[in-house]
């Protein structure tokens, strides 16, 4: 395997990176944070551990796909499969008598 294959996507996307692309990587980076961090915080709620967990868990995952992926597109975060038993989690976590 050639080392090349080896190596981030980020590496080789940086060396023809515009200024454009930088602001348009900010707003879709800030459309993201306000889906994926209320996302990450219910899920950690729903797992059983505290809300900051999620967010860190969501920052860093993030950081690390961002940097070790193969594309220059990524889609990656928390995903909605817990999504039924949300709001059993979130009932019993925020309106406890």
């Amino acid at each position: 395997m050639k080392p090349d294959k080896l190596k981030p996507m980020l590496f080789s996307v940086m060396k023809n990176y515009t200024k454009e692309q930088f602001a348009k990587d900010v707003i879709a980076g800030i459309i993201v944070a306000i889906i994926a961090l209320p996302l990450s915080i219910a899920l950690a709620l729903a797992s059983g551990v505290g809300p900051e967990q999620g967010i860190y868990t969501a920052i860093v995952a993030g950081f690390l796909i961002s940097f070790f992926g193969g594309s220059r597109v990524q889609i990656a975060g928390p995903r909605l499969h817990l999504q039924p038993s949300l709001p059993a989690s979130l009932h019993a976590t925020a309106w406890m008598d």
